[in-house]
């Protein structure tokens, strides 16, 4: 059955490295793909950030792949925040899924570490925290300047996506589950992610369910990344660890991600802002983007499609047919054909 995906290039490299995944997902057949225009051009060629029946007219398709969003003539980013963490909120999709997996040891920055070490998921949740904006300012602009933002964390949405970390362990046949938080500090928010967390690992009795406060956490993720396999935790502190995993991995340009609610649309990216200065150069790294959209096909059953794209993706890795930020000398566009050519 034909899946129809829309489609969001985005601004500055998301567009380049949007036009590579949208090739691999032609390659693999039965997708429809719509491209939708919302970007900074959009805005300040229309003042619309997401036209009105945006966010219904999303959920009418069966997944979104987004570019990165992000340009200086707009510098409050209102369509950034609209069109990304928008569709976030109003689509609810409360997991933020981000593989961290080393396809080839030489692009790994720690030293002695291999790909046998650093192979593990991220499951941040996606809807709540500090992100929400909740919170003001008072007497802006002047010495007595007064500034709160407030974290929001209710049992529902962490119940849900604990839950969700361990059915994802569980299903993969994995062993360790691992929550980190800051309740040591933050007494009130992170002990409901305690508690949530000591009533749930005792429905798993075959996946050790460990603790950590996320600063331990960022130590250990780069002292000994190999004892992780499935990690769960906040907004705030996901969106922080998860660029660590990025640059365990060899670069940002190597992460997807996805942001998912189990069973309706869902959306896709990856993980690297939209650079501004490198656009239009032929040089971002189009494997984060092609990734995401392996990550869209294995949401909507296509395992087998998405394990070609892996599979491919990692065979251009290892021949060194990438773009230079991880070794190669291929622009976007050669990089992409790369993989292309290694899945056809």
């Amino acid at each position: 059955m034909t899946q129809r995906i829309a489609v969001i290039p985005g601004d500055g490299i998301g567009k380049e490295v949007v036009a590579e995944a949208v090739r691999v997902l032609e390659a693999c057949g039965d997708v429809a793909l719509e491209a939708l225009p919302w970007s900074a051009d959009h805005y300040l060629s229309t003042g619309v950030t997401i036209p009105a029946g945006g966010y219904d007219m999303l959920r009418s398709f069966d997944a979104i792949l987004i570019g990165a969003l992000g340009d200086p003539r707009v510098p409050d980013n209102r369509h950034a925040r609209d069109i990304l963490l928008g569709t976030r909120f109003e689509l609810d999709l409360f997991v933020n899924y981000r593989p961290v997996r080393l396809l080839d040891d030489r692009i790994c920055p720690l030293k002695n570490r291999t790909r046998r070490d650093i192979d593990f998921v991220v499951f941040r949740e996606n809807t709540e925290g500090l992100y929400v904006g909740a919170g003001g300012r008072m007497r802006p602009d002047t010495d007595d300047e007064i500034a709160i933002q407030e974290e929001i964390n209710t049992y529902r949405g962490v119940h849900r996506i604990v839950k969700h970390a361990f059915e994802f362990a569980r299903a993969r046949g994995l062993h360790r589950v691992c929550m980190a938080d800051k309740s040591n500090a933050m007494a009130h928010g992170h002990a409901l992610w305690q508690r949530v967390f000591r009533e749930l690992s005792p429905q798993y009795p075959h996946i050790t369910a460990t603790h950590l406060y996320i600063d331990a956490l960022a130590l250990l993720l780069v002292q000994s990344p190999d004892q992780f396999e499935v990690i769960v935790t906040n907004n705030l502190f996901g969106d922080i660890i998860t660029d660590i995993g990025g640059a365990l991995q060899g670069g940002l340009g190597m992460a997807a991600s996805g942001n998912i609610h189990p069973g309706r649309t869902s959306m896709f990216e990856p993980v690297h802002g939209s650079a501004p200065p490198l656009a239009g150069k032929n040089v971002a790294n189009p494997i984060g983007a092609i990734l995401s959209a392996a990550l869209m096909l294995e949401t909507l059953g296509r395992e087998d499609d998405a394990r070609r794209i892996e599979r491919a993706v990692e065979a251009a890795v290892h021949a060194g047919e990438t773009t230079r930020d991880v070794g190669g000398s291929l622009g976007t566009r050669e990089a992409g054909a790369a993989i292309l050519k290694r899945l056809a």
